[in-house]
């Protein structure tokens, strides 16, 4: 094990901690990132953003790597570890698996995870049908028939990208109207491929050995089967923090707590991005989260 010292560190190479990293790193710090995946993290699963500010359409990935590599112009390391722990006394100390870090000045930024219908054989079908992200697997369920589970902005905007792939999309919402964008809704009402259940609940998941087949809902108290080939899930994220369990830093429903500088209430540990309570979970708030957190850490240095 070796023993890596920076003035900061920042865990989690998503577009907030990416962004913090640039703010740190322009203002003379060396700075690291701590990634346990990939740069961009969950944008990478989003086909095609249209409300980020200079760009009139642009996917993902793309977006992702263009930040990803104005790090690495910065000559900023990105170490792709997963965190398992940290702890703070004179000094701030992330364990991850393979090493043990210090730092100075922390900041978190680690976001969310898709989260699961928890429903029977759900674990077994992932990958064979089941699928939290249509820009990765979109392409498996071309001319086929899909269901996107979900009424926010995520479900509407991948069942948007599937429609230049797929069959037949049925989306199906728990409640009585969708909760995203309406011109979002409205593109998928125009399609003739867009099919939707409302106030239906899936109840379970059938499928052979080797992949889904469909599942089974309950719309008002009546059970019925659809037949799919695939099924995407939409239904919110859970927060990134569970490496948290060992310091006593303030979590609301698993979201990190800080104020509008992005302190938590750790001195010296700051938090930025999805992970955090907030109202607002947008790309451009990410970005304004990371670049906040950066410069309060540097003027507190």
């Amino acid at each position: 094990m070796r023993n890596n010292k920076y003035p900061f560190i920042v865990i989690g190479g998503g577009i907030s901690g990416m962004t913090a990293a640039i703010y740190l790193k322009r203002a003379g710090y060396d700075v690291m990132i701590l990634e346990r995946e990939i740069p961009g993290g969950q944008i990478n699963r989003t086909a095609e953003i249209d409300n980020y500010p200079g760009f009139l359409t642009i996917d993902g990935p793309s977006l992702a790597m263009n930040v990803y590599q104005q790090t690495q112009k910065l000559n900023i390391p990105m170490i792709f570890e997963d965190v398992l722990n940290i702890n703070k006394e004179q000094e701030i100390k992330i364990m991850t698996k393979q090493n043990e870090y210090i730092c100075d000045r922390l900041i978190i930024a680690t976001g969310r995870t898709p989260r699961k219908l928890e429903l029977r054989d759900e674990e077994k079908y992932i990958g064979h049908g089941i699928s939290y992200c249509a820009l990765c697997d979109g392409a498996f369920f071309k001319d086929k028939t899909v269901a996107v589970i979900g009424s926010g902005n995520s479900a509407l905007e991948e069942a948007l990208y599937l429609t230049k792939l797929c069959k037949k999309i049925i989306m199906i919402n728990r409640s009585e109207k969708f909760k995203g964008s309406k011109i979002l809704y409205e593109k998928l009402k125009a399609s003739p491929k867009v099919h939707f259940l409302y106030q239906t609940h899936v109840v379970g998941i059938l499928g052979n050995e080797e992949k889904i087949t469909g599942i089974e809902v309950m719309q008002e108290e009546k059970k019925s089967i659809l037949q799919l080939d695939g099924l995407f899930v939409y239904i919110g994220s859970i927060p990134n923090t569970s490496f948290l369990k060992n310091i006593d830093i303030h979590l609301d429903q698993g979201f990190i707590v800080t104020d509008q500088n992005m302190h938590t209430n750790i001195e010296g540990i700051y938090a930025c991005g999805d992970c955090v309570k907030k109202e607002v979970y947008q790309l451009t708030t990410a970005v304004g989260d990371g670049a906040t957190a950066a410069t309060t850490a540097e003027k507190e240095l």
